[in-house]
């Protein structure tokens, strides 16, 4: 399929506002039209003074009309400037929406791939940084090349000699301009590398800034900082170093429109093949060409950079969405979940080797396993995160691909280990489980997962903003906020991925026991490591280097399974030894 190009990707961010653009060209150029009416009268009244006809009743009305032009010329720039910024700021909106937007389409390995901080520079500073350039690059660009074309061929039609004496400083303008374009070549994209290593290496070095005071590992990580940072302002020094000197000859060279006017119009004057009027006239309407060419030449940089921030955007808007329907053809049967022969791969390596599993609905099923074992990969394929890369996930007798991914994440409630709490109060967090709950079913949710009484004692209740990432309450706090969030969802199929790692053994029993009765006549899968957690399970899949090692109860799996039976032993032993220290 043929990409499409830097116009097409702006006339669609822009959608409804796309018309304020062509609006703003069109005045764009009008006001050429006006800022070049006042040079045809300047050179009138130069003609008439050199006659010796000059009087100033004559001239006075041509100087207000002059003055006229160029307020309606400002006037027509203003409107024209402010339709396109409101055009861009549409363009800039729907970028970033899009960008949001496809995050959540594509499947998650192809956002965990990219730092953090790279998709923030995209989405924030670089999208941003397009708003100056496209919100004159429309009609100014336009309108300050439109102005010389005129020109010229108005010298053209004066005397064709001298409109090619106009553009003998441009050529050699065009000559620098060509030798630095190939010298500067991929030199932006460097400075985009940089850029995204210095944003990336910033992100890590503030979020792992606990870890670096913790290890002492503070200068290693802050040398890193500052070699990046160094790297980023190198980057720019040297690609200007490199066309320091061609941009300067294109600056000096490209508005010299005298450079060829003026020896060759006297030649020609003092030859008698062209009037001392037309010359004058020619030389007035060559001064009109400079200040265009200057802003005209300015904005080819920012031409450049909008083109690769463009092709950055693009390169995440094209990536392939996870494949799923936009309407739902027939509701699935039953809760049952089936993997059947599931192959994935992350970053080439095959992760899962064929995995069959049967999940019943209204029964708990525990997987377990050795850490790295593939659990976690499972449960996210079930909850369409990721896509296989072979055989299926059936829900309900259906391909889950054949299912709306809007649909089928309503049907899964979702609780990580690490799950992500928004810097909004405790209330709103988990009323994110269901948009429209009132505030008595948001407290009754919290009740039933035994955090009510802890959120009480916050210092503002339920609304206690939690900070970033929820850092503002405890670990145990958050992941009874999710599971509390997830129960609120009342999501027929319930996924507690290690759903007690930061629950204390005095805490645990009760979050256990809110959890069985709420998740009744539901699918619950559950990952843990905590095996006593699991030991009333419905089945247990134990996992082992992407295969499904063993399926049974928890008694059968003693005795048929090894794996899950030095486990066993191995969380028994360290499950004592925490007690102990916790009771003493």
């Amino acid at each position: 399929m043929k990409k499409k190009g830097l116009i097409t990707w702006i006339l669609e961010f822009a959608g409804r506002k796309a018309h304020f653009f062509g609006v703003s060209v069109i005045l764009a150029m009008l006001g050429v039209a006006c800022s070049f009416v006042p040079y045809l009268i300047v050179a009138n009244i130069v003609e008439t003074l050199i006659s010796g006809n000059a009087t100033w009743e004559g001239c006075l009305p041509k100087l207000v009309l002059i003055g006229v032009f160029w307020f309606v010329r400002i006037m027509l720039h203003s409107v024209s400037t402010s339709l396109s910024h409101i055009g861009t700021f549409n363009v800039l909106s729907t970028i970033r929406k899009q960008l949001a937007k496809k995050l959540i389409t594509i499947p998650l390995g192809a956002v965990l791939d990219d730092n953090s901080g790279s998709y923030k520079n995209i989405i924030v500073e670089r999208v941003d940084s397009m708003e100056t350039t496209l919100a004159h690059i429309v009609p100014e660009f336009t309108a300050n090349l439109l102005l010389p074309l005129v020109m010229f061929v108005t010298l053209i039609v004066i005397d064709w000699r001298l409109g090619l004496a106009n553009i003998i400083g441009a050529v050699i303008g065009c000559v620098f301009v060509t030798i630095m374009m190939i010298k500067s070549k991929g030199e932006f994209e460097v400075t985009v590398q940089k850029t995204k290593k210095l944003n990336d290496t910033a992100v890590e070095y503030i979020n792992g800034i606990e870890v670096i005071k913790a290890f002492g590992k503070s200068k290693v990580s802050y040398d890193k900082f500052v070699t990046a940072a160094r790297e980023g302002a190198d980057c720019f020094i040297n690609w200007m170093r490199k066309c320091i000197w061609q941009q300067a000859g294109a600056f000096a060279f490209l508005p010299a429109t005298f450079l060829g006017v003026l020896p060759i119009g006297l030649m020609l004057v003092r030859s008698g093949d062209l009037s001392e009027k037309d010359f004058i006239t020619s030389i007035i309407l060559s001064a009109s060409l400079i200040t265009p060419l200057v802003v005209a030449f300015s904005y080819m940089d920012d031409i450049r950079k909008m083109q690769t921030i463009f092709g950055e955007v693009t390169e995440i808007l094209e990536r392939p969405d996870m494949v799923r329907p936009k309407t739902l053809k027939s509701k699935p049967q039953s809760h049952d979940i089936e993997l059947k022969d599931v192959r994935f791969s992350y970053k080439e390596k095959e992760i899962l080797h064929g995995v069959n599993l049967k999940i019943n609905q209204g029964e708990m099923t525990a997987i377990v396993g050795p850490s790295g074992s593939g659990k976690t990969t499972i449960v996210r394929l079930i909850d369409s995160l990721y896509d296989v890369d072979s055989g299926s996930i059936v829900f309900g007798g259906a391909d889950i691909k054949t299912i709306p991914l809007d649909y089928y994440m309503q049907q899964i409630a979702y609780v990580s280990q690490d799950n992500y709490l928004f810097d909004l109060s405790v209330m709103e967090n988990i009323r994110l489980g269901k948009l429209n709950a009132t505030d008595e079913e948001v407290i009754m949710a919290a009740k039933q997962t035994g955090c009510h009484d802890a959120i009480m004692m916050l210092e503002k209740g339920y609304e206690t903003i939690v900070g970033n990432q929820g850092k503002h309450i405890s670990g145990g706090e958050r992941q009874r906020i999710c599971i509390a969030r997830a129960m609120l969802k009342d999501a027929p199929v319930i996924i507690l991925d290690e759903a007690t790692a930061y629950t204390d053994p005095e805490n645990e029993a009760l979050v256990q026991s809110s959890v069985a009765k709420l998740v009744k006549e539901k699918t619950l899968i559950v990952i843990a490591h905590r095996l006593s957690t699991i030991v009333d399970a419905d089945k247990i899949v134990v996992i082992n280097d992407g295969n499904v090692e063993a399926t049974g109860k928890h008694e059968e799996l003693l005795t048929s399974c090894e794996l899950y039976k030095k486990m066993w032993q191995a969380h028994i032993s360290a499950k004592d030894n925490t007690l102990e220290e916790y009771n003493a």
